[in-house]
């Protein structure tokens, strides 16, 4: 692979070192050519134009992402983020007072906010602690699970310190006791290998705009064929039902896919981004893909330990993870984080301590110069 003409279709290079990639991630050349393409095309025909169809598009999205996570195209639906679709899944499932839904310590708040709303109806909320390994994690969920659990609802991967969680075994788990598995995959999809279908997962939702390289504002929800008609939808749109574009007669019947929650007209801007985004990481090959990153952080981290500072992801050292979060022992992580700022370095202050994120067109002569700038912090 010619990784250096991936980092030369990267303009964000020239400015700085992007390495929150976890976070949101910029827009590749390939990106600015696609939507140019299409608003060029939609200045002059507007919806009729023919360069970017909108079936096509929703398709072929679709289609990538269901070959990357081993489901149906039809358990896909295009939303807006995590927390909307963590929402539709919170409201749309049938909790009765007393039943317990398992989360994780300091989890992202759109797996957090969007189930406290159970409380009122008597349903309690129980939370996992974080743990320093997917083996000691794994034993302390397996302690809480009791039969009044109706469902546990976990990132793939925890934003703070960047652990892969054991999603197979959980959904192992899960099915035995017949227990539902609601995955935040915004810190897993295009990172680690995720199997809906291996993990036994029900529900799951993710943004576009991380792992993906997708924009701001869209997310994926996917339901999986046995859970979508026991999950009631909390909003109806035009797009919620069959023949969605004949306006009239209104219509009850709705969609016997996960587009049903889609709702209404999407922006159709983003869409095409996301096409451009996904194509460009299949054209790699997602292994490849996620190769790349786990090279890029095994090389940061290696450097990071070479110059002093403590690496979160040593106590987990069987599980590659893009994500790399470290501490440097009397230093502040907001000193660091204001030494790197200075350095035009981007990356994320998490729990105390620094995340980095490399992508594929990151190189190592970048990582080289963050980890000379924070030799001296």
């Amino acid at each position: 692979m010619d990784w250096n003409s991936i980092y030369e279709a990267y303009a964000v290079n020239r400015e700085m070192i992007w390495l929150n990639n976890c976070g949101t991630t910029p827009a590749g050349s390939h990106i600015v050519k696609a939507l140019s393409r299409f608003m060029q095309g939609y200045a002059r025909k507007g919806i009729l134009t023919e360069v970017a169809r909108h079936s096509k598009v929703q398709k072929k999205i679709k289609k990538i992402l269901s070959e990357l996570l081993n489901c149906s195209p039809d358990e896909l639906g295009l939303i807006h983020n995590t927390a909307e679709g963590m929402n539709f899944i919170s409201h749309g499932m049938d909790f009765v007072a007393e039943d317990e839904v398992i989360l994780l310590e300091n989890e992202y708040p759109s797996n957090v906010y969007p189930w406290r709303h159970l409380e009122k109806k008597g349903v309690k909320l129980v939370t996992t602690p974080m743990e320093t390994s997917p083996e000691a994690f794994l034993q302390a969920l397996t302690r809480l699970i009791t039969a009044k659990t109706r469902a546990i609802s976990l990132s793939a991967v925890h934003w703070c310190t960047g652990m892969p969680l054991p999603l197979e075994q959980i959904g192992a788990l899960c099915e035995e006791k017949g227990i539902d598995f609601v995955v935040d995959g915004a810190q897993g999809v295009g990172m680690q290998p995720l199997d809906t279908q291996k993990a036994n997962i029900a529900y799951m939702a993710f943004p576009a705009w991380k792992w993906l390289l997708g924009p701001l504002g869209l997310g994926v929800l996917y339901i999986s064929k046995e859970k979508l008609n026991s999950l009631k939808p909390i909003f109806i749109g035009t797009e919620s039902v069959v023949r969605h574009q004949e306006y009239l007669p209104y219509k009850s019947k709705l969609k016997p896919t996960a587009d049903r929650f889609t709702i209404s007209t999407a922006n159709f801007n983003d869409w095409v981004y996301f096409e451009a985004a996904l194509q460009f990481l299949q054209d790699i090959g997602f292994a490849a893909v996620r190769d790349r990153i786990f090279e890029l952080s095994t090389y940061l981290s290696a450097g990071l330990a070479k110059i002093g500072f403590k690496v979160l992801s040593d106590q987990f050292p069987d599980y590659p993870t893009g994500i790399v979060v470290c501490e440097k022992p009397g230093v502040g992580s907001d000193v660091i984080m204001q030494h790197l700022k200075q350095n035009k370095i981007v990356a994320a202050e998490r729990l105390g301590r620094v995340r980095f994120s490399p992508h594929v067109y990151i190189s190592p002569q970048q990582l080289d110069e963050v980890l000379r700038v924070l030799k001296s912090a």
